[in-house]
């Protein structure tokens, strides 16, 4: 029987209720597979389109589509997207007052909405399960799946809840989405959910790629918070819009402030603030024309704003995976957007602790199950995390959390979320001794678990110190394989700096418009090189075998050099105007945007112009000319002046603050190898590697005193103390 859902249906559907004429890759395919009734895991790179998927399939579908949606702001933010374009969609979650919820749940009984977001524990509410059986629920949508997943990098317990929820949902399809999973996590989804076992269809698991070539990586060590805060400054001043990622809340308010005594208005986002605020802080940064945001991971999921120009991170963050979904916020439009992660090794700290909360030790689950069990003994208990902390003293509010996740899934406890606020009512189940068992299953697994987490800790670590391209490793690390030797966007493949981005004047629009024109001209067939030469008027060989020589905008820059056109042809593609193929021929065409700049009818577009290098060779000739004329030679340094050595340079006076730190580590190491410390490194050693001051593993190894053995066993470590913040 041949579906009604033909391509040329769907793409006037899409376009009768979103007004887009094309599907992007990966969304048609999925859009289908759930209309024809198959369950779906879909994995797309951030920004490229997955809530279209669900959306657009709950409008084809009869009844409601509930949405699965781990945070508040990502929920409002779609509802407000939707309503915008007439879609009747609701959200139900802690931010709603008592009689707003009994309306918005009457209207779910009474299938007034197509989309309904709700968060994972919301299932637990028995008002809104007994809404939820009385509506007609065609699809469940579970966004940012990999929460279900234990390898996955956010693993949240209430989503291991949902295979129980389909159950009770029936002929229901899913669609479970997600940016950022890998091999491991896909499957994990697959078997977590019940996908496939009977009367299930085995699911389709569509991954349509992970790459982002249009954001730069670039991972900077910065000794103390003043390096950050510069290259901080240097990103915000430049890009104007964009996010500012820290890992704790009080982070959040030091760097804040720090931004606003120096001028700016930043906005800032946590977990701590009120319900109300986070609203007003989410509307705000969707308003704004250029918003800088100061936020923890909480911020940011599901924000559809395509023009953030860059995400700084002040700390890292605690896997590959957080990283590139943290980073995939910017760039959305497919401009460049700056990607800068501010590393000192001080900040892993923070990580391994919260790794300690994910993962608690057993002694304290007892503490918190015993806590719990003799306040609930006689009635039903109502009140936050923090309280129950309190009770087991346990200080880790994050491994309390967890750990009454553990209670609940042993079956010991039951908690039922309270509307209006974070409290959670919690009662005490029977078989509380078969569920001590379960329970001491579950804390034996989290072994493994913490063992997992560190070793994400430590890819992201590697990732740090990979001396090759960062997508690359990127892509390996997602199990696909990069196309390219050289991504050219990277701070290894390619060295840059912030750039401030201007309105280009009448001389530089002229260069625009030719570059752009002899890309159109070119039709796509060449790369970057070959379009400068063109436009240098080279008659290099191939230029002239493929008859490069007798377009019209040959030689139309034969006074600008070739490398300065090179870099106008990058400025042109970090904005958007270009599309580079992402084999690894790289070819340039124009963009959509490209041929609006080119008749200059994008409004208020900027540009970061590159500096002309030649210009810096000039002043130095015209600065000697002058020096001559002034003193007939050029002026010297006094012989008996003593050089003034840099650190850094051979022979340069040590650091002795950062040789003390030095000798302190290798004090430290050889205890606990139980050997001489010059065994380890020698003094003399210490004190060269004090002076050069290597950021590198190539630079450590130049040190006289450190050979390539030492640079395997002992490298690492080294360079985390010199980058540790005094």
């Amino acid at each position: 029987m041949t579906s009604i859902w033909t391509e040329a249906r769907l793409r006037q559907e899409l376009l009768g209720h979103f007004g887009h004429t094309a599907f992007r890759e990966g969304q048609l395919e999925a859009v289908k597979n759930v209309l024809t009734g198959r369950d779906v895991v879909l994995v797309m790179p951030t920004g490229s389109g997955k809530s279209l998927c669900y959306q657009l399939t709950a409008l084809l579908l009869p009844g409601v589509t509930v949405v699965v949606s781990p945070l508040i702001a990502l929920m409002k933010d779609q509802v407000d997207a939707l309503e915008r374009k007439n879609v009747p969609a609701t959200f139900l979650n802690s931010s709603v007052d008592g009689s707003e919820m009994a309306y918005r749940l009457d209207g779910v009984r009474q299938g007034r909405y197509k989309l309904v977001y709700v968060a994972p524990e919301r299932f637990r509410n028995r008002r809104f399960a007994d809404a939820l059986a009385a509506a007609q629920v065609s699809l469940l949508t579970i966004d940012e799946a990999h929460c279900i997943s234990q390898w996955g990098h956010d693993f949240r317990p209430d989503y291991l809840n949902l295979k129980h929820v389909l159950e009770q949902l029936g002929p229901a399809r899913v669609l479970a989405v997600t940016a950022t999973a890998t091999p491991d996590v896909r499957d994990d989804i697959v078997r977590q959910l019940g996908l496939g076992e009977p009367p299930r269809q085995a699911p389709v698991v569509s991954v349509t790629g992970f790459a982002r070539p249009n954001l730069y990586l670039s991972v900077s060590r910065c000794p103390t918070h003043r390096h950050k805060f510069a290259r901080l400054v240097q990103a915000v001043e430049a890009y104007r819009c964009g996010i500012v990622y820290c890992s704790t809340r009080k982070m959040v308010e030091r760097v804040a402030a720090l931004l606003q005594g120096d001028g700016f208005k930043p906005i800032t986002y946590h977990g701590a603030i009120a319900d109300g605020e986070r609203t007003a802080a989410q509307e705000k940064f969707m308003s704004e024309a250029a918003p800088v945001v100061v936020a923890t991971n909480a911020f940011g999921m599901g924000v559809d704003r395509g023009d953030l120009r860059f995400v700084v991170h002040w700390d890292i963050p605690g896997s590959l995976e957080a990283y590139y979904q943290e980073v995939g916020r910017a760039g959305r439009d497919g401009a460049g957007a700056w990607c800068e992660l501010l590393y000192n090794y001080a900040d892993v700290a923070t990580q391994r602790f919260f790794l300690d909360g994910a993962n608690p030790p057993f002694s304290d689950i007892l503490a918190v199950w015993q806590a719990v069990r003799q306040a609930c003994e006689k009635q039903e208990v109502t009140c936050p995390v923090e309280e129950w902390s309190k009770l087991a003293k346990v200080k880790n509010d994050m491994e309390v959390r967890t750990i009454l996740g553990l209670i609940e899934r042993a079956g010991l406890i039951k908690r039922e979320v309270m509307p209006g606020n974070r409290a959670y009512t919690t009662r005490l189940l029977p078989d509380v001794d078969t569920a001590l068992t379960e329970l001491k299953k579950l804390a034996a697994g989290l072994d493994e678990k913490r063992v997992r987490d560190g070793r994400k800790l430590e890819t992201l670590l590697r990732f740090v110190d990979h001396p090759g391209c960062r997508h690359a490793y990127m892509l390996n690390y997602f199990g696909e394989t990069s196309l390219a030797a050289s991504c050219e966007n990277c701070d290894r493949c390619r060295r840059r700096t912030p750039s401030k981005s201007m309105s280009p004047d009448e001389a530089q629009w002229i260069v625009i418009q030719k570059v752009l024109s002899c890309v159109t001209r070119m039709k796509g067939r060449f790369g970057a090189m070959r379009v400068a030469q063109v436009l240098h008027g080279d008659r290099e060989e191939t230029v002239m075998r493929h008859g490069l020589d007798t377009l019209t905008t040959f030689g139309l820059l034969s006074g600008m050099p070739v490398p300065q056109i090179r870099a106008v042809i990058d400025a042109l593609n970090t904005e958007g105007c270009l599309e580079v193929s992402p084999d690894e021929y790289r070819l340039v065409a124009i963009s959509t945007k490209g041929r609006q700049v080119m008749l200059r009818k994008a409004e208020g577009f900027l540009i970061a112009w590159p500096k002309d290098k030649s210009e810096g060779r000039r002043e130095l000739k015209v600065g000697a000319r002058l020096d001559i004329e002034k003193n007939k030679t050029p002026r010297r340094k006094d012989s008996r002046e003593a050089p003034q050595l840099r650190s850094g340079t051979p022979g340069a006076e040590p650091d002795h603050a950062l040789a003390a730190r030095l000798q302190k580590w290798v004090r430290r190491t050889a205890a606990i190898q139980k050997v001489e410390t010059y065994r380890i490194i020698s003094k003399a050693t210490v004190e060269a590697i004090a002076a050069a001051r290597p950021t590198t593993f190539a630079e450590l190894q130049s040190v006289k005193g450190i050979g390539p053995v030492k640079v395997q066993r002992f490298g690492r470590q080294i360079l985390d103390v010199l980058g540790e913040e005094v």
